[in-house]
């Protein structure tokens, strides 16, 4: 099914369930937001495009975008002085673009295809609670570092496998294309595969090295560069 969203590029990868908070200050993005709130644009709804590291954050470098995005659904809205905006999105599902409108708005509006999961190949209940399972001790391995600090979100036991791997990766610190990788894998067994490695990876390098790898603190939250 192809639909229409206004784009938000961003230095990092929203996931499906995560909490997006941002600080609107750039002038396109606040009629953006404005659009979103007086309902110009439908359901306050905005697609969440990642920028490959190296590029800079912006609707004139397109080609830097990543193909597969999310949406998000605008939740909160705080007015600042000076038309800022301080808002907060939930992350709802995945897109690949289509083809993107430089004209429309001020800012980028795109057809995207929404992007299901794919039936996932040899499935059966005991190989997905596996999966499951092996992914949760790797989420809690990651934890018993003691070296990520804050809060802890565990997802609760009836969390849907399809979902688990993100929810685990909205918990912590990984780079740009870990996220992307997470976003863009239609099989969600093999989504729990790697949500897995790459949450031993990290635990195996906190241990390493005593502290949060400097490349990676910058995406340790979100935020927002418009």
């Amino acid at each position: 099914m192809i639909d229409v969203l206004p784009l938000f590029p961003l230095g990092s990868a929203l996931l499906p369930g995560g909490h997006l908070p941002l600080h609107i200050f750039e002038p396109r993005y606040r009629q953006l937001v404005t659009d979103l709130v007086g309902e110009e644009l439908p359901d306050r709804r905005f697609g969440v495009v990642g920028i490959r590291q190296g590029w800079e954050v912006g609707e004139d470098n397109v080609d830097s975008m990543y193909d597969v995005g999310c949406s998000a659904l605008l939740d909160q809205v705080r007015q600042l002085p000076g038309g800022r905006y301080d808002i907060s999105a939930a992350g709802e599902r995945r897109f690949r673009l289509l083809q993107i409108d430089r004209t429309a708005a001020p800012y980028l509006m795109a057809e995207v295809d929404w992007l299901p999961d794919t039936a996932p190949e040899n499935d059966s209940p005991a190989r997905r609670e596996h999966l499951v399972t092996a992914a949760r001790a790797a989420h809690q391995r990651y934890h018993d570092t003691g070296l990520r600090g804050g809060r802890r979100d565990v997802p609760g036991e009836d969390a849907d496998a399809a979902a688990l791997s993100y929810l685990l990766a909205d918990d912590c610190v990984l780079t740009v294309e870990d996220r992307q990788e997470l976003l863009a894998e239609t099989d969600p067994l093999e989504r729990l595969r790697s949500i897995r490695r790459l949450l031993l990876r990290e635990a195996e390098f906190l241990r390493e090295l005593r502290a949060v790898p400097a490349p990676l603190t910058e995406f340790a939250q979100h935020a927002s560069i418009n």
